[in-house]
């Protein structure tokens, strides 16, 4: 049999594999040509686009190929998503991630070995743990994927070391099951050419192989809007867009003050469900669940939220995302933006700009790379904080509570934060910013008071019954328990199990402690003296160099008004030749599309002409009300008052004829 016949032969089998299991007759883009490219063995680096279908990429070639296929990614709810996918389709799939507890780590591990399972997904951290390592000794590892690979390049606007562990990992499963080194499917939806040369160096790819999905959105309209009041621009476009939405702003704080101004300048009809909620990293993970849950189901509009929120979350009908704070990155922009319209319909992305951002931004270089002087200093006090020793430490893990550290030692968490992750890529400690940490649960009534049915109503019963089941020791201690596992056992949703916990709780039956976020120090080395700490040029200079070069680049596409803003942003990742859009920004303000244009100027006119039908003076305010485009308002307001329509009087407008 020659190859193309075999090429078919798999062809069939994967496309047969792709309708079984997930209902598609035929694969999307660059889909075949990277399943096929892994299927064969090949080292392979897949660039494609948010909402490209990255997925389909591993999952199918995985279920055509004998063994179990290792994914390390950094994004816990898409794992957990994923897990809970592949399992609803009867498919054998397992997660090990930061903050789990370790008996839990084994009796994954264990399952996925006995039970033969097709995935196993693992945060980077766990890779060069000793009890990983040995049970991986145990399992015939198909491939690797690696989920944002651009985490591994220095390059990158992500850098993570852990990823650096990868490499090390093909070695150990080669030399441990007789020299068969598995090939690594590397996936990215951002990797400049610098950053697309750098993963497949430090992943030890055999030779260069990458596919390219283009990065063209055709049905994505990138804007930059200059607002001195970005708040009041904010509100109008809410307004003129009545769908759903994500706006990113650049602080936690900040996420409930601009929920709070839509919720009060846009209320919901529905006294339930505010038009907005937020989010970031410093909820728990139950108040993430929830809101994620009202926002994707719908029962919210806007979603307001720092970056922390949008990895893994898969939702199609997000018609804009808009930006009041410009990225420090246009990697991290495009990630972002890319979150509205993935389901092919018309969506927009939206920057505010105004010159302030300039200053803010050039500030974020400081911010991120404090002087080396300080680097040291934080590394003594968090070893007076934890009363380490010189030449102790190595291996211990401690919880660090950064408002209690800074108070202490008169730092500021900003800078506290850039200071810990250097001395992570430097390889002193292990810096976990963010980890879950599970949940815990201790029974306060005794097993006899438990059996009275008055105590607790049959869907309590039901909890109670299967924890007691699952775990054993609660009633003398807190034990960690898998809520995700606890709520499939009672047949009910992750967030009515968390309900039912929080009554338990609050009637004193429990003491249930939620999963939470704090961030966790490990000592990769013993302690040394702050004085004698080694900053390597590439970790800091190199590093602090990069990250100018990005926000440079930042500033240049919000300044650009003579490019076409696609054609900028794919330009970056190294796509040329892309065609003008014809309905950003830049394209309208050169004509392009000019009969749309000229039609959008026409309805705007109308509008203004409607609101000002009483012929008294009103505030320029008002026209924010009006549902079109402000780009559009200005130009039909300058048609209207060159033709005498109109007449202006300070900041009042009136129409006159």
């Amino acid at each position: 049999m020659d190859d193309n016949s075999t090429s078919e032969i798999k062809h069939d089998n994967y496309l047969s594999i792709l309708r079984k299991h997930w209902g598609y007759d035929s694969f999307r883009g660059i889909q075949r040509d990277i399943i096929e490219s892994i299927g064969a063995g090949r080292d392979t680096l897949g660039l494609m686009p948010t909402g490209g279908g990255k997925s389909v990429t591993f999952q199918v070639p995985a279920m055509a190929m004998e063994g179990t296929c290792l994914v390390v990614t950094p994004l816990i709810s898409l794992m957990k998503d994923q897990v809970d996918n592949l399992r609803h389709r009867g498919i054998k799939a397992y997660a090990i991630y930061s903050g789990m507890p370790h008996y839990q780590i084994v009796t994954t591990l264990e399952n996925c070995i006995f039970s033969k399972a097709k995935f196993l997904y693992v945060s980077p951290e766990r890779l060069s743990s000793q009890l990983f390592l040995a049970k991986l000794r145990q399992i015939d590892v198909s491939f690797i994927t690696v989920d944002e690979a651009h985490c591994i390049s220095q390059w990158g606007y992500d850098f993570r070391p852990a990823y650096l562990e990868i490499a090390k990992i093909r070695d150990f499963i080669a030399e441990h099951h007789n020299g068969k080194m598995p090939p690594v499917l590397a996936l990215t939806a951002t990797a400049t050419p610098a950053v697309v040369g750098d993963i497949q160096r430090r992943l030890n790819f055999k030779q260069e192989n990458v596919f390219r999905m283009s990065f063209v959105r055709e049905n994505l309209v990138y804007v930059v809007r200059k607002a001195e009041d970005k708040n009041a621009e904010l509100i109008h476009i809410l307004k003129a867009m009545n769908s759903c939405a994500i706006v990113y702003v650049r602080s936690r704080r900040l996420t409930k003050e601009i929920a709070d101004l839509i919720n009060n300048k846009l209320p919901s009809d529905n006294e339930e469900c505010p038009t907005a909620t937020f989010y970031h990293a410093g909820l728990n993970a139950e108040d993430k669940e929830l809101r994620q849950e009202a926002w994707r189901t719908g029962k919210i509009r806007v979603m307001v939220a720092t970056n922390a929120f949008g990895m893994g979350i898969d939702k199609a009908d997000v018609r804009v995302v808009i930006h009041t704070d410009p990225p420090s990155s246009i990697e991290a922009y495009f990630q972002e933006a890319g979150r509205a319209g993935r389901d092919g319909e018309r969506a927009y992305a939206v920057m505010l700009y105004n010159k302030s951002d300039n200053t803010r931004l050039l500030k974020h270089i400081d911010e991120a790379f404090p002087p080396k002087e300080y680097i040291r200093k934080v590394y003594d006090h968090l070893a007076y904080y934890y009363e380490i020793g010189i030449g102790s430490g190595e291996g211990h893990t401690f919880e660090l509570s950064m408002e209690r550290f800074c108070k202490a030692y008169q730092h500021f968490p900003i800078r506290v934060n850039a200071a810990l992750t250097l001395l992570s890529q430097c390889g002193y400690i292990d810096y976990e910013p963010e980890p879950d940490l599970a949940t815990r649960v201790k029974f306060l009534v005794s097993r006899d008071e438990l059996n009275n049915p008055s105590i607790s109503s049959p869907k309590e019963n039901k909890v109670i019954t299967t924890l007691l089941r699952y775990y054993g020791g609660m009633f003398s201690d807190f034990v960690f328990i898998d809520e995700d596992k606890m709520a499939e056992k009672t047949e009910m949703s992750r967030v009515d199990f968390y309900l039912v916990m929080r009554g338990l709780h609050q009637r004193g039956i429990v003491n249930y402690i939620p999963r939470k976020t704090v961030p966790l120090i490990t000592y990769s080395k013993e302690r040394i003296d702050g004085c004698n700490l080694v900053i390597p040029e590439e970790v800091y200079e190199q590093r602090r160099d990069r990250l100018k070069q990005r926000i440079e680049a930042m500033l240049n596409y919000l300044q650009n008004s003579e490019v076409c803003r696609s054609q900028q942003l794919v330009a970056y990742f190294g796509e040329e030749n892309a065609h003008h859009c014809k309905r950003c920004d830049v394209c309208l303000n050169h004509g392009y599309n000019k009969k749309e244009q000229k039609q959008q100027e026409k309805e705007a006119s109308k509008e203004i002409m409607e609101l000002l039908a009483d012929r008294k003076q009103h505030h320029i305010s008002e026209l924010h009300q009006l549902n079109s485009d402000s780009l559009h308002i200005k130009t039909a307001l300058r048609e209207l008052m060159s033709e005498d329509y109109l007449q202006m009087d300070g900041s009042f407008i009136q129409r006159i004829r």
